[in-house]
């Protein structure tokens, strides 16, 4: 396809799905990748890539609307990029996220595999996260409604004004933010939180964000609401004019008195990363706790945590499950984080240990066992590969049971490698990536088969999948 020219493909049928929320229509031989579409939809596509067997591409019209689709309950749908699968019944997503992860484990993984249990759905499909941040920028995006209503200067849209936002990002752009009203993925008082620290900003005249330019003192807004009731909310500033922050901090304490941990941040960093920041605490307890069963964890505004708790209490349950624990095992929890995982599952085993590379999640990890009064548990920093050798053995034990939980990249094949040697008899791969658990799971077959499989829906409406793979030593 030429640059510049955009080709429309008219009347497309809708057949299945596929990867990455997409579907996937057929024409001439050639498979066309759609965005926005549902099986038995008739779409007209307007494509942006056009290769000799694949094509990918925007659903612009719908001709003819699937019997499966429902009524989206966002007023953001089709702007906001988080729940683009609003439209399908959660039952239909369930299927297609199974079917995602088969096809990925026969495609990729070519191994031998067993059949794969049902997927385990959530019971909670709205308000689920217990965290989310939201960006200032001041370029709001502008919708096509928006701008339909709008008197349009000479020169276009370019020249609208640049009207301050709070929410997320507009897929696919780094500047521009959506102004988000409602969210339907947190409880309140989260949504009440950011319209009213919007609506002080801009009565205050507060600069938003700017992040072409790196200049604006409200850059970021992170809440965190626990199942036990603890909310915290931590406010990153781009730059520091210490009146204008007390003020919003003092309007932010006095208007949300549930809040139990009040942060701020100072980033003057280009990225919006915070693990090398300090946030300082306002107002409150220094920690939030959460709780897995009856197990409590202690989070910070820095740690990691499964942000669905109810389900991670699901993706833990069977990754125990699977563990096929006795009561008389040394288990190593590689990629260990903030120990959640290795902790749940600590009262089967003679003894966890824990490996991560970042030093804060390991400090959490030894606070997280304290709190529980768990004494079965050792949590070491560094990397596994390293850590994991023939002294650290000696002195702590050969690993019975393997249980991996890397991020979306997979496992690095030096780590592969790594238990290939230890020839633990069981590995628990847990991953929120089938597509990399796949390609780790054939290196894995020179010593290892696939015993059970089964799919958690940590992230309802999205296309995102968590699976739990067990594997034993032939």
């Amino acid at each position: 396809m030429r640059k510049g020219k955009k080709i429309l493909l008219e009347n497309l049928e809708v057949q299945s799905y596929a990867a990455g929320g997409k579907s996937i229509a057929r024409i001439e031989g050639k498979v066309v990748f759609i965005e926005g579409a549902v099986p038995g939809d008739v779409v007209d596509v307007r494509l942006s890539k056009s290769k000799k067997d694949w094509a990918e591409g925007k659903a612009i019209r719908f001709k003819k609307l699937s019997p499966d689709r429902e009524e989206p309950f966002c007023s953001h749908f089709g702007v906001c990029g988080g729940c683009k699968w609003q439209m399908l019944p959660y039952e239909k997503q369930l299927k297609y996220k199974q079917q995602e992860v088969s096809d990925q484990m026969h495609r990729i993984g070519k191994v031998a595999l067993p059949e794969m249990q049902p997927i385990a759905g959530a019971d909670q499909i709205r308000e689920y996260r217990n965290k989310l941040e939201f960006t200032f920028s001041n370029k709001k995006y502008y919708t096509q409604e928006e701008l339909d209503s709008l008197p349009m200067p000479e020169d276009g849209p370019r020249g609208l004004p640049s009207i301050p936002a709070l929410g997320f990002h507009v897929p696919g752009s780094f500047d521009k933010v959506i102004d988000i009203d409602h969210c339907h993925l947190q409880s309140e008082p989260s949504n009440a939180i950011r319209n009213a620290v919007r609506k002080y900003a801009l009565e205050k005249e507060i600069s938003f964000y700017d992040i072409r330019n790196h200049v604006g003192l409200l850059r970021n807004l992170m809440v965190r609401l626990c199942t036990t009731g603890d909310l915290m909310v931590n406010l990153v500033w781009g730059e520091d004019d210490e009146d204008v922050r007390m003020g919003m901090m003092d309007f932010i304490k006095m208007s949300f008195p549930e809040i139990t941990s009040l942060y701020y941040t100072i980033n003057r960093k280009f990225n919006d990363s915070l693990h090398d920041q300090e946030p300082i605490l306002y107002h409150g307890n220094a920690y939030a706790v959460e709780q897995l069963g009856e197990l409590k964890f202690k989070v910070s505004p820095k740690s990691f945590f499964q942000t669905n708790t109810r389900q991670a209490e699901r993706l833990y349950s069977i990754t125990k499950e699977f563990a096929d624990l006795k009561g008389d095992e040394v288990v190593y929890d590689l990629y260990c984080g903030t120990g959640s995982i290795g902790i749940c599952i600590s009262d089967k085993a003679k003894k966890v240990i824990g490996v991560e590379l970042i030093a804060e999640a390991i400090e959490d990890a030894h606070e997280n066992a304290k709190l529980n009064n768990i004494n079965n548990t050792l949590f070491f920093t560094g990397d596994v590969a390293q850590v994991c050798d023939d002294v650290f053995f000696e002195k702590h034990g050969r690993p019975d049971v393997i249980i991996t939980d890397p991020p979306r990249a997979g496992m690095h094949e030096r780590l592969v490698q790594q238990i290939l040697q230890m020839r633990a008899p069981l590995v628990v791969y847990v991953s929120c990536n089938p597509a990399t658990q796949a390609r780790d799971l054939q290196l894995l077959a020179e010593a290892y088969d696939v015993t059970a499989i089964r799919p958690v829906d940590m992230f309802p409406h999205t296309h995102h999948i968590e699976n739990v793979v067990q594997l034993k030593l032939r």
